[in-house]
């Protein structure tokens, strides 16, 4: 007996509409799952700027800043320090009517001249100045080999970074200056210095006036003075020891010379 064959079916081409929304289903549960993640990190940067803005003083409700005021019982006065000399940029034009200056003691003395030492050394003019401490104070020796030409008071040009560095750092502090002019005993006999008392007042007072031009420098606090050969350093006797003679000293009075003065 021959079987009955089954009819053949029809082919079913709505079949890729399963695949499809299988795939809109997990296109959207991607979406959904990224706007959720999306939302959850937006929240965790709006709570960490707002911890920014208490932390920095910015009120959430205005646009202006909140000021956090440290409370005042627990403030205490800083100590004043004092500045290290630099001498590495000298001044060329000091300010009047700045910062109250300080006294300088024997310990500010040494530091000021250990400082103008080593910029000496530095610029390989160490034998162009001299300095030292006395009970009258810090005294730095301007040679005149190294700042006027002989028999003349006018300051050389070139020796004008080296007055600036020492100025700079001697006029840091309040104490008075004297600029003291130092001759050798050889006269002289010109038509502008009659005599060694001329010539060294005039470098003396040339000296003064570039301070107080171009240095915070209280005029009630500087003079001027001429010597002439008459306080020598050494013997006048030697050449040598006539060119240790032939000097300006710009004197940085301590506490108990300038008591002694008139």
């Amino acid at each position: 007996m021959a079987l009955k064959r089954e009819p053949e079916k029809h082919a079913n081409h709505e079949r890729w509409l399963v695949s499809y929304a299988d795939f809109i289903t997990l296109l959207f549960a991607v979406f959904t799952t990224l706007y959720a993640m999306s939302q959850t990190d937006k929240k965790k940067v709006e709570e960490i700027m707002e911890s920014l803005r208490d932390s920095f003083g910015y009120s959430k409700a205005s646009a202006a800043p909140r000021i956090n005021v440290i409370e005042s019982r627990d403030m205490r006065i800083v100590p004043a320090i004092r500045p290290d000399i630099s001498i590495s940029a000298p001044s060329r034009t000091g300010v009047r009517g700045g910062p109250a200056k300080s006294r300088a003691e024997e310990k500010d003395f040494r530091q000021i001249k250990s400082s103008i030492e080593a910029y000496l050394i530095k610029q390989g003019a160490q034998n162009k100045v001299s300095l030292t401490i006395t009970r009258r104070g810090l005294i730095v020796s301007l040679k005149e080999a190294g700042f006027f030409d002989s028999g003349q008071a006018q300051i050389k040009p070139e020796a004008y970074e080296l007055i600036n560095t020492i100025a700079e750092a001697m006029t840091k502090y309040n104490n008075p200056l004297r600029v003291e002019g130092h001759t050798d005993n050889i006269p002289i006999s010109t038509s502008q210095f009659p005599s060694n008392w001329e010539l060294s007042a005039a470098r003396a007072t040339n000296g003064l006036k570039y301070l107080l031009k171009h240095f915070d420098v209280d005029p009630d606090k500087i003079s001027a003075t001429g010597y002439g050969e008459f306080r020598p350093v050494s013997e006048n006797t030697t050449p040598d020891g006539r060119a240790k003679n032939r000097r300006v000293d710009l004197v940085m009075l301590s506490g108990e010379a300038e008591r002694g003065e008139p």
